[in-house]
């Protein structure tokens, strides 16, 4: 009975089509980028920094991965210490996190203006999932850019990851 079930299982895998194992893929697996907030960044001004996401296909040379997804939304945003890793997130008053092509224009994916002195290493943001982003993780390159207000200065500059993750609906290739 378990192998019948795994059979049709697998089966209804295969018989799906690529475009739905793709958005699978394209939706559970984060954009990623490291940004390095500046020592030289000022208290109480707003800041920003940028720098090249990259994705599961992008890792994995699926360039065409894309061409299977539509109506992708962003689905969570994090920000996370990496160097010092214990750093606390808390060194900031507000952020805005916003996606771009480098060449269309940007919008705003998550935010969070209330963060606490001592939330830890680790900080959920809070998303914007109202509008389509199709354009810009389908692109050739999606940039991130950090938007952001420090509580107090730094001594020594600080990298943080940031993790957006999108979920989107399956398309047939074309």
């Amino acid at each position: 009975m378990k192998k019948l079930l795994f059979t049709v299982f697998a089966a209804v895998i295969l018989l799906s089509g690529c475009g739905t194992v793709q958005s699978i893929i394209k939706s559970s697996f984060p954009y990623t980028a490291t940004l390095v907030i500046s020592k030289a960044s000022k208290a109480d001004t707003v800041v920003s920094v940028t720098s090249t996401a990259s994705s599961f296909d992008e890792i994995f040379g699926n360039q065409s991965g894309s061409d299977y997804i539509r109506d992708v939304r962003i689905a969570s945003a994090r920000i996370m210490a990496s160097d010092p890793n214990d750093k606390s997130m808390g060194m900031f008053k507000s952020i805005k996190v916003f996606v771009s092509t480098g060449t269309s224009g940007e919008v705003m994916v998550a935010s969070r203006s209330d963060v606490s002195e001592h939330i830890g290493s680790s900080l959920v943001l809070d998303i914007d999932n109202s509008l389509f982003v199709d354009k810009y993780v389908k692109g050739n390159s999606v940039k991130i850019r950090l938007e952001y207000v420090l509580r107090e200065n730094l001594t020594k500059d600080v990298s943080v990851r940031t993790s957006l993750s999108f979920s989107s609906s399956p398309a047939s290739k074309k």
